[in-house]
């Protein structure tokens, strides 16, 4: 296999739950294929700045169930200019890393396309975001965590709204795409589900929330994706409908980051531990430019750049069933 023989491993951009979990995966498939591993903090500024350790089998003990990132995670300006890249390069010479696994979402791997197109250096990219907004992969770690976390909250503000007849509207993140709102949605019976795909518009929601009412419905939960453009905000939002429809006790509820917190779920474990090996694997085979993902519950590789370019498009037959769900 190849003739790599030291691969370093880094989490960039926004932490997700499973993230430990794919360093560990990184670590010990290393160990197995005899191979050095090093560990690089804080992202690609820590790379520019040489924070990089050697990291073993034994070092990554008792990590799998932690959410976060043991190698801590930061955005770097200075990575965006040529000298910044120059000086993370050198940075990789200096200790003898031959390729790179690169933990992170789009963000991440636009730094790793350009980064290996100024240098030919080898990255494989794990797509670790809660969004799940990574083309060439049905699931991307943390996204399972955070739908989780997301039904539990909105199954625990439920029993709020119904002991106090009020409509709740619970925001759920995901800047762009909508697909924790929709599953979370579905998967706690929520009302109506506002995401930035679909443009439901306040008529509609309010036509919607009337019907409820006249269908004997005294309580309710609308679950909002962060992007969704129906209002300017959540809390406008709630303002237009306690204005238009005054029956209505109207509260919000902002999950915001707790959502990508917590302890990963097993999908999420196991996951990151079947693309760790694949990302190691793929380097050794002389392999780069790719993403590891999940297709069909197959572990696949696409291109990096289609990865970050491609759409992940919101499930249509599941929108439907919203649909259906939500008369």
């Amino acid at each position: 296999m190849g003739k790599i023989k030291k691969i370093a491993v880094m989490t960039s951009g926004g932490d997700a739950p499973g993230m430990n979990a794919a360093i560990r995966s990184v670590v010990r498939t290393c160990a197995y294929y005899r191979i050095e591993c090093m560990g690089i903090y804080r992202g690609y500024q820590g790379l520019i700045e040489g924070d990089i350790v050697p990291l073993t089998a034994r070092s990554v003990n008792n990590i799998i169930n932690k959410g976060g990132t043991i190698l801590k995670s930061a955005r770097s300006k200075e990575f965006r200019t040529k000298e910044g890249r120059k000086k993370a390069y050198e940075v990789l010479q200096e200790h003898e890393v031959d390729s790179l696994v690169v933990i992170g979402g789009d963000g991440s791997f636009t730094g790793g396309v350009v980064f290996n197109k100024e240098f030919k250096f080898p990255i494989i990219g794990i797509p670790g975001t809660i969004d799940n907004d990574i083309s060439g992969t049905s699931h991307t770690l943390g996204y399972d965590t955070a739908l989780n976390t997301a039904v539990e909250a909105i199954d625990k503000i439920r029993d709020t709204a119904s002991s106090h007849n009020r409509l709740f509207f619970v925001e759920v993140m995901g800047r762009d795409a909508g697909f924790i709102a929709l599953n979370a949605g579905v998967g706690a019976g929520a009302e109506e589900i506002l995401i930035p795909e679909e443009d439901l518009g306040l008529e509609r929601m309010l036509e919607s929330l009337k019907k409820s009412r006249r269908s004997g419905k005294s309580s309710s939960i609308v679950v909002v994706s962060e992007g969704d453009k129906t209002g300017k905000n959540v809390f406008q939002l709630a303002d237009y409908v306690e204005e238009n429809l005054p029956d209505y006790e109207v509260r919000v509820s902002v999950l915001g980051h707790m959502q990508r917190g917590g302890s990963p779920s097993c999908f999420d474990r196991v996951l990151a531990s079947r693309l760790g090996v694949r990302a190691v694997e793929l380097l050794l085979d002389g392999k780069t430019n790719l993403m590891v993902g999940l297709k069909d519950n197959k572990v696949i590789a696409t291109d990096l750049e289609k990865a970050i370019k491609g759409e992940h498009n919101i499930d249509d037959e599941l929108l439907r069933v919203s649909d259906i769900m939500t008369t």
